[in-house]
């Protein structure tokens, strides 16, 4: 490459022309390019001479050529040594937006594949939003999901961020807080769970430097003087450990490392630290040429100096999220003073600095090679996944934060294959992550061959198996530990499914005896004869289609009285006349409080079916049901004051309920005993409780300090009001009690009123 003659001696106006004109040039990025095929490179210059054209006439905040950020951006890129269509894409990448240049236009100019990679760069500015967090997690959406494609998009992007940060200082300080909060938020981590650990440092320590400047300036003269103060210090123990290598007849390259500035803020604000507490903030690299190299150069160093305990951590065996692998130990040196080695290969040192990036550096060094195609596209896919099945761009955002979280705990099936999971993830995140169907499926787990809750959070190193049923299905309550977004997801999309056929078949139950109350022992059949009918009734309801509308009716939003009276009228005008015995059969045996037939209840209506806890109604009491708008079917005792004062507004909307002679499950009830207030006490009453089988599921107690009697009340789960009544009869003999009675329940003279 011909190296640029020298700047001749001007004024500063010219001087500052001459350097914007040096920078908008295409000379600086061709020196980047020497790893491109001649033909690449020229496809390249005329991406720049499209983009200049376009451009032409823009200028940056600090009043250079606009074209100088998209040549910045396309050096970072050849820094990683992408190809060809990410350096064109990386020039391109404002023309959409800012230039009105057409995506049809691109493809004409450069081929779809460029056109695709700057479509998913472009900003989402001419959509409009409610809220800055909604406008942030849709434009995050789109990023991510242009990533999961084409990885190149997001290190494009990146590469953008980084020369964004770099020159915020030119941009109005009323800007940096939103600018610097967003990077710090959204891009660090991605660059950091892609393993861009470079890009990640930096950009956390320019989002420090304009969040914080007062801190980040202290901080920043802080660590100059600590480095002038151990210069000496690092150099001698470098010293010794290259003698220990060289002895030893190791080839070894030795490098220092600093801490960044942020981390060690990040360090001294979580451990309440002062700066001279922060004792790791140099350390030293050792790269050295095989895997077997690592583990002998960490037996040197153990020999040269004492090991801290606990302080080693083998990345290698198992390596993190993001690809990274090294052996890492601390280390007692000289005068005391802590030092961290970490020790990799060349290949596990380009991985640990460029990360996803390393598989385009990989394929220039070694081309014959094969490299890492899936390096960090698991995760990738995950989020295309929840991105299927998540419509909601808030939701979506809060998913991905979630695993974009870096630390991980790695646990083993029972094959002793390694999983990563997000720290603090459960056993049902671990089942979701082998398959959505062991997921949905899982009604227990052994943890180590111990059972274990479904909620037990996993720790590293436990091989975990989990037990599956094939009548099994995801429950509500699990949303509230689990730690994935893939889990969540698909816990919420199995629910939301499994909600609509619930409520799809309660509306059709409904409907049913709705129409025999009025003589007619069967729906019209779906057929074109009936067709008509059907259309004229969906009209009259607003519903699309037949599965629509009793869905509407199982959820409370249609009543079936009204829409079988009026599907009546309609078989009436086509000649078809109700049942006289079926008629006079249902009007003499209907449910005397309501004017519909009773449905029946077993406890296996899920989502469908709620059970009023103002009440709280048990197998035995006497229940009725009411279609709430929108809620489905709320089931209540007969006497609630809730559900009188809701009857006296909404008489039509309350329909029959009676229990199944045999329910298939424990309901909750209330109890609130009076105990004296005593030692023990609570174990009495609980041991009481566990003797009649009836299990606790919460407790509440009064605070009541010196006084004599104390008030617990528990929520227990009972067959029915006969288990109840042994419930407290036990609960009204144990000696500590005073008294025990059923809360929210019925007083239906069967014993669970007050002692």
């Amino acid at each position: 490459m011909a190296t640029p003659p020298p700047v001749p001696t001007t004024t500063p106006g010219k001087k500052n022309a001459v350097a914007n004109a040096a920078a908008a040039s295409f000379a600086g990025l061709t020196a980047k390019l020497d790893y491109l095929t001649a033909a690449d490179v020229e496809q390249v210059r005329m991406a720049y001479r499209f983009a200049d054209e376009a451009h032409l006439g823009q200028l940056r905040n600090n009043g250079e050529p606009y074209i100088t950020h998209p040549i910045a951006v396309a050096t970072q890129c050849a820094e990683w040594k992408l190809d060809a269509q990410a350096l064109m894409a990386a020039l391109l990448h404002d023309a959409m937006e800012d230039c009105s240049v057409t995506k049809v236009e691109l493809i004409e100019r450069f081929g779809s594949p460029v056109a695709e990679l700057v479509d998913g760069l472009t900003k989402l500015d001419k959509l409009q939003f409610n809220t800055r967090e909604e406008n942030q997690a849709e434009s995050f959406r789109k990023m991510l999901l242009a990533m999961a494609r084409d990885v190149r998009v997001i290190l494009i992007k990146l590469a953008d961020r980084s020369h964004n940060m770099r020159t915020l200082s030119d941009v109005p300080k009323t800007k940096w807080a939103r600018i610097a909060s967003e990077t710090l938020d959204i891009y660090a981590p991605i660059a950091h769970r892609l393993g861009l650990n470079m890009t990640y440092r930096e950009l956390q320590d320019l989002s420090f430097r304009h969040l914080r400047p007062w801190r980040y300036n202290t901080l920043s003269k802080a660590v100059a003087k600590a480095r002038n103060r151990r210069r000496d210090l690092i150099q001698k123990v470098q010293k010794e450990v290259e003698v220990a290598f060289a002895d030893a007849g190791m080839k070894v390259r030795i490098a220092g490392r600093e801490k960044s500035l942020y981390s060690i803020y990040q360090k001294m604000v979580n451990k309440h630290l002062s700066f001279a507490q922060v004792t790791d903030i140099y350390g030293l690299r050792v790269v050295v040429p095989t895997v077997v190299d690592c583990y002998t150069a960490l037996g040197i160093l153990h020999q040269l100096y004492k090991p801290v305990p606990g302080k080693f951590k083998d990345h290698i065996a198992i390596a993190k999220l993001n690809g990274y692998q090294s052996l890492h130990t601390t280390l007692v040196g000289p005068a005391g003073i802590n030092v961290e080695f970490q020790m990799r290969t060349e290949a596990m040192h380009l991985v640990a600095e460029s990360g996803v990036a390393a598989h385009w550096l990989y394929k220039v060094n070694n081309p014959q090679e094969a490299s890492n195609d899936r390096l960090g596209t698991k995760w990738l896919q995950s989020l295309l996944d929840i991105q299927n099945e998540t419509r909601d761009a808030t939701e979506f955002w809060d998913h991905v934060k979630v695993d974009l979280f870096p630390d991980a705990v790695y646990v083993f099936t029972p094959k002793t294959q390694i999983m990563a999971l997000p720290r603090g993830a459960t056993v049902v995140d671990f089942a979701y992550a082998i398959h959505s169907n062991i997921g949905d499926r899982t009604v227990a787990a052994r943890i180590n061959g111990e059972q274990v809750p479904l909620r037990t959070e996993l720790k590293n190193g436990d091989v975990v198996e989990i037990v599956t049923a094939a009548i099994s299905a995801p429950n509500p309550a699990w949303l509230g530990f689990v730690r994935t977004g893939r889990a969540r997801s698909k816990i919420r999309h199995h629910l939301k499914t499994m909600e609509q056929t619930e409520s799809e078949n309660l509306g059709g139950r409904l409907l049913l005896q709705a129409l025999r109350a009025e003589g007619f022992d069967a729906f019209p059949a779906e057929s074109p004869e009936y067709q008509p009918i059907w259309d004229k009734l969906l009209r009259f309801t607003g519903n699309k289609t037949r599965h629509e509308l009793l869905t509407d009716i199982g959820l409370g939003k249609r009543i079936a009285n009204i829409v079988a009276k009026r599907l009546v009228l309609l078989l009436a005008e086509t000649g078809y006349k109700p049942d006289a015995i079926l008629l006079s059969r249902e009007r003499f045996t209907a449910h005397e409080s309501t004017n519909q037939g009773a449905i029946t209840l077993d406890g296996s209506e899920n989502a469908s079916v709620q059970f009023a806890q103002c009440c709280r109604p048990i197998p035995g009491d006497s229940i009725v049901g009411y279609l709430g708008r929108g809620e489905g079917l709320v089931v209540h005792v007969h006497d609630c004051p809730i559900a009188r004062k809701l009857k006296a507004k909404d008489a039509e909307r309350f329909i029959g309920v009676d229990w199944s002679e045999e329910p298939v499950r424990a309901f909750e009830t209330g109890v609130l005993v009076t105990v004296n207030n005593g030692k023990g006490a609570l174990a009495k009453v609980a041991a009481a409780l566990a003797s009649a089988e009836a299990d606790i599921v919460h407790i509440d107690m009064t605070q009541e300090g010196a006084e004599e009697a104390c008030d617990l009340r528990f929520l227990v789960q009972v067959r029915d009001t006969a288990h109840l009544d042994t419930a407290l009869r036990n609960l009204r003999r144990t000696q500590t009690v005073l008294r025990a009675q059923r809360t929210g329940g019925a007083s239906n003279g069967n014993g669970n009123g007050n002692s």
